[in-house]
């Protein structure tokens, strides 16, 4: 018994990647999945998509990799954070589909709680921002909005669970009811100081506690699969939200260490140890991991659109055929044509938090075609991380000691030409390791600590390796004065929704 799987749901597609014990990968398995948007701004998954694409790759990687259940220690479970679903507890039928981490419908509710002074109480106790990026209103708009949800809910026939929940309790058969610390402190319900659900949040948002799953250690146990799942049973023994599992795969477990990931969003985190910072820049306060009853914390900069904005000229405007040719595309843009993308698809996260404005192009003129669109595309990501470090530098006690050196992970971390574009812009090192599915790595090794595989952090950071270091070449009154525009365009734009 000496691999790891690892399952990785996130937002596009379910992953399976199996661990060896020096944390090479011996095998993986991807499925894409359906999206669903009914109404503007409202984004969905059907809950057994998620499920059976995960149970699908799970199969195929351990096919592939010659493994039985019998040969693996444990699995750790990763997961697209936020996501909401409620099902029966005795049956396990959910009520409606889950309501992504993306979808804006209840923005009305989120207003509505900052309007009779409450955002102050709710930052205050779970470190987030009144926003529909969190579960809680989402959770309240189906209890609300589905008929009968509510007095089901009441009589503790619903529970609540982030995929990562879902996904366990359908792994064990119904067994097991609980989460991790990382993702209870994305909720917006879960007080990150006491390390408990907050009961009169849930009052607030008229949610019955007997809905919420029990909270753990990221690496626990928490369970056993069910043997006819994966042909025998398997001790899951590590969870962690996506962006908590990839500041653990990247070993940022000192304080002042930060890594950014580029995926259908982009997130940074900034490790501050055992000391949970109050943002004065909106950042969000979050649990970075829990382990042995010890919380470490991190400031978190959320962009909603980093990844996405690439699908978007692909998908949505045609002007490439594989996500690759962004880069060559940008590389080959007029360099005197400044052209600024806000991609407010769905609003703007950190450091702007505004669900109401919509995406827009600035310093459009007859010459931009193709290639300076792309290179607008990418560049929104990079400037959309130089507004995150810039926040998380004014937070942090260190000031300019935060986040000297970046340490990047995501699919768009395949782009030479975007990685050289963020550090020129942040002006500083950009570090790609050559492991790249760190997130996986992540929950790999939470489950691989709880079994005795792997060590204790401080010598798993020893196991980090670089790929490539990306030096800023920009020079600094170029760098400036590109900023400048960004933040010119990014005023502009809240300027419409005011």
């Amino acid at each position: 018994m000496s691999f790891v799987l690892a399952i990785d749901q996130g937002t596009t597609s379910s992953r399976a990647i199996l661990f060896r014990p020096d944390t090479s990968i011996a095998a993986l398995a991807q499925r894409e999945f359906p999206q669903h948007f009914p109404a503007p701004g409202w984004v969905e998954h059907e809950p057994e998509d998620l499920w059976t694409s995960t149970v699908e790759t799970c199969r195929e990687a351990m096919r592939r990799g010659g493994v039985q259940a019998s040969d693996i220690a444990a699995i750790g479970i990763t997961n697209q954070r936020e996501t909401a679903l409620v099902w029966d507890r005795r049956t396990g039928e959910t009520v409606g589909r889950a309501i992504v981490w993306q979808d804006r419908r209840t923005a009305p509710l989120c207003a509505r709680l900052k309007d009779e002074g409450h955002e102050a109480r709710i930052t205050a106790r779970t470190g987030l921002l009144a926003d529909p990026y969190f579960s809680a209103t989402k959770i309240a708009w189906i209890l609300d909005e589905v008929p009968g949800a509510r007095a089901r809910a009441e009589r503790g026939e619903l529970l609540f669970g982030t995929v990562d929940s879902y996904l366990l309790w359908r792994l064990t058969g119904g067994a097991v009811h609980a989460t991790d610390a990382t993702n209870a402190s994305r909720t917006m319900l879960f007080d990150i100081h006491r390390g408990e659900w907050d009961e009169e949040l849930l009052r607030l948002l008229r949610i019955p506690a007997s809905m919420m799953p029990q909270v753990r250690d990221c690496a626990a146990e928490f369970g056993t699969t069910e043997p006819e799942i994966l042909g025998g049973p398997i001790a899951i023994r590590g969870i962690a939200g996506d962006q908590q599992a990839a500041m653990v795969g990247q070993a940022c477990f000192s304080p002042g260490m930060v890594k950014s990931t580029y995926g259908t969003g982009c997130f940074a985190l900034l490790n501050t140890g055992e000391t949970a910072i109050a943002s004065q820049n909106r950042l969000l306060t979050t649990i970075a991991y829990q382990l042995g009853g010890r919380r470490s914390y991190a400031l978190e900069g959320s962009i909603f659109v980093a990844g996405a904005v690439v699908q978007w000229l692909r998908d949505g405007l045609g002007l490439i055929e594989s996500a690759a040719e962004s880069g060559r595309k940008a590389a080959a843009a007029d360099p005197a044509q400044e052209l600024y993308l806000v991609p407010a698809f769905v609003g703007l996260g950190a450091p702007y938090w505004n669900p109401d404005v919509r995406g827009a192009l600035f310093g459009l003129s007859r010459g931009t075609g193709p290639n300076e669109l792309a290179r607008a595309a990418l560049e929104s990501v990079c400037y959309q991380t130089v507004d995150l470090l810039v926040a998380m530098r004014a937070d942090w006690p260190d000031g300019e000691g935060a986040g000297t050196v970046l340490r990047v992970d995501g699919g768009m971390t395949a782009s030479d030409w975007t990685m050289q574009r963020i550090a020129d812009l942040i002006g500083a090192p950009v570090d790609r390791p050559e492991i790249l599915e760190t997130t996986a790595l992540g929950a790999a090794y939470l489950a691989g600590l709880q079994a005795g595989i792997y060590p204790e952090p401080e010598r798993f950071s020893d196991t980090w390796r670089l790929d490539r270091r990306f030096g800023p070449t920009l020079d600094p009154g170029t760098r400036e004065r590109r900023i400048a525009g960004w933040r010119k365009a990014v005023q502009a734009l809240l300027a419409t929704a005011s």
